[in-house]
């Protein structure tokens, strides 16, 4: 029977492609698993098989442990230390004795048990190899058939041993999707899994959409033109960012294609999904215009601290930014990465007039200056004390209501406010701390983050747990920056 050994070991290693060690090693299990229930199945056995002749010899095994172990539970498999130094007097604890036992025969192995354990090391081995081969390709599209759906999955056959799945939420909405069917998915991850595929595909993720177009723009696997970055809503709409590295190419022209047809096959790939190509700009502002695109941007308003945009549009075309639930202005926000707030330009003014009375409000009363003064300011666009304080002097003498006098007093007091402030905020730090999960909340500054701390609202869970009117009860801010920094903690904390 020993011939039979390695026959078995050579088929399955042909078959599967599988190197013999690990074949061997199932044999090996397979052989001590039957040889224990001839000696209990608490016991511990070993089975060595010689790969050269296929004769194999079979030991008992007992790990020695010291009298007072409190491991010792199973005595088939363990052996106090007085005990083993009665045969074998220079043993110590932890080392194991062996023993030499009869060897069952090999065609009297339940041949289920035998094929369960070597299938069993086959597939781990199997699913080794797998990982090992695609673990460097993530990040690059894959091709495969559609061997079986599983409750909205999708489960692709690669090739080979190699199967990857589609999880439900990677696939587009209402995308049809049959066994059989050639599909193509971006890897965004390997790992070893207990069973099943072990590679993850996506047909949802930005990446997905960015990785179609270098295949359809030569231009850009040629580096002429960079991706920048892209968002989506799966089926329906998406938006991705180009620039030109040679200022002689079009961009968008070069992704459009000679009457559409590149991005109609990008479009044709992600089930009719309408894709918008987008000029990226080093200018923000500019950048989020072209973003808003196929809206007409009249207006924009900065704000940095909160790393937020107001933007203007004509009443007609509200809607039209705005788009369909939101999905314009949202994929907008998404692409350029910062907050949007899409309103008329009539009521982009109204919010505008309204920021410069509080900012005029702040001027005349922390620098203690009459409203035409601190208007001045204002109409210059100055929007805050550390800019009187520190922009260079010239600058403040441009201005023609404002002498040398004039502007090195407005100077000094805001450098005085601004000292002030910078102790009150030491001696708040040394009392109370913000947590640094609350400071890294999008369009949190220090000093918000302060203010919040010494009202009770440490960390971002807790400012993620309040409503906008009970944040307002508690400290005092701008209504609209309340609200972004309570769903920039949500975002921060559930996303």
């Amino acid at each position: 029977m020993n011939k039979n050994i390695l026959l078995m070991a050579d088929v399955v290693s042909n078959e599967k492609g599988v190197d013999k060690e690990t074949i061997f090693a199932a044999l090996e299990a397979a052989l001590s698993s039957a040889t224990k229930e001839r000696y209990g199945d608490e016991s511990d056995v070993r089975v060595s098989i010689d790969q050269n002749t296929g004769d194999y010899e079979s030991y008992r095994r007992w790990t020695v442990l010291e009298d007072d172990s409190e491991d010792f539970e199973f005595p088939e498999r363990q052996i106090k230390l007085s005990y083993a130094r009665k045969d074998y007097p220079d043993i110590e604890p932890g080392e194991v004795i062996e023993q030499k036992i009869d060897s069952i025969d090999f065609g009297r192995i339940g041949a289920q048990r035998a094929k369960q354990v070597i299938v069993q090391k086959v597939r781990e081995a199997e699913r080794a190899q797998v990982v090992e081969a695609y673990k460097h390709r993530i990040g690059e599209l894959l091709t495969g058939l559609i061997k079986r759906l599983e409750r909205g999955a999708v489960i692709v056959d690669l090739g080979g041993s190699a199967e990857a799945i589609i999880p439900r939420e990677h696939m587009i909405p209402r995308e049809p999707a049959r066994p059989g069917d050639r599909i193509r998915g971006y890897l965004y991850d390997v790992g070893p899994q207990v069973r099943g595929p072990q590679l993850f595909m996506s047909r949802t993720l930005p990446q997905f959409l960015m990785e179609l177009f270098k295949l359809e723009v030569p231009e850009i696997a040629q580096g002429l033109i960079e991706l920048k970055g892209a968002a989506r809503d799966p089926g329906l709409r998406a938006k991705i960012a180009v620039q030109a590295k040679d200022k002689r190419i079009d961009p968008v022209g070069a992704c459009v294609g000679m009457r559409g047809s590149r991005v109609q096959s990008v479009s044709n790939e992600l089930a009719g999904e309408r894709v918008d190509i987008v000029p990226w700009d080093e200018n923000p502002a500019q950048f989020v215009i072209n973003a808003m695109s196929p809206a007409e941007v009249e207006n924009v308003v900065i704000d940095e601290d909160a790393h937020s945009m107001s933007i203007g549009v004509a009443e007609d075309k509200l809607a039209q930014a705005i788009g369909r639930g939101g999905q314009n202005v949202r994929l907008a926000s998404e692409l350029t990465g910062w907050t949007l707030n899409v309103m008329t330009t009539g009521d982009l003014e109204s919010k505008k007039d309204e920021e410069n009375r509080g900012i005029l409000d702040i001027f005349m009363q922390e620098l203690d200056v009459d409203a035409e003064l601190a208007g001045v300011l204002v109409d210059e666009g100055f929007t805050s004390l550390e800019e009187v304080a520190y922009v260079p002097t010239e600058e403040l003498l441009k201005i023609e209501e404002f002498d040398e006098s004039i502007v090195e007093e407005l100077r000094n007091r805001a450098r005085d406010v601004l000292l002030t402030k910078a102790i009150a905020k030491a001696e708040r730090a040394a009392s109370v701390k913000p947590a640094d999960d609350l400071l890294a909340i999008n369009g949190m500054d220090e000093e918000t983050a302060y203010l919040l701390a010494e009202a009770g609202i440490i960390t971002a869970e807790n400012l993620a747990d309040l409503a906008t009117d009970e944040l307002l009860e508690t400290v005092q801010l701008d209504e609209n920056r309340a609200q972004a920094l309570i769903m920039a903690a949500r975002q921060k904390l559930y996303a």
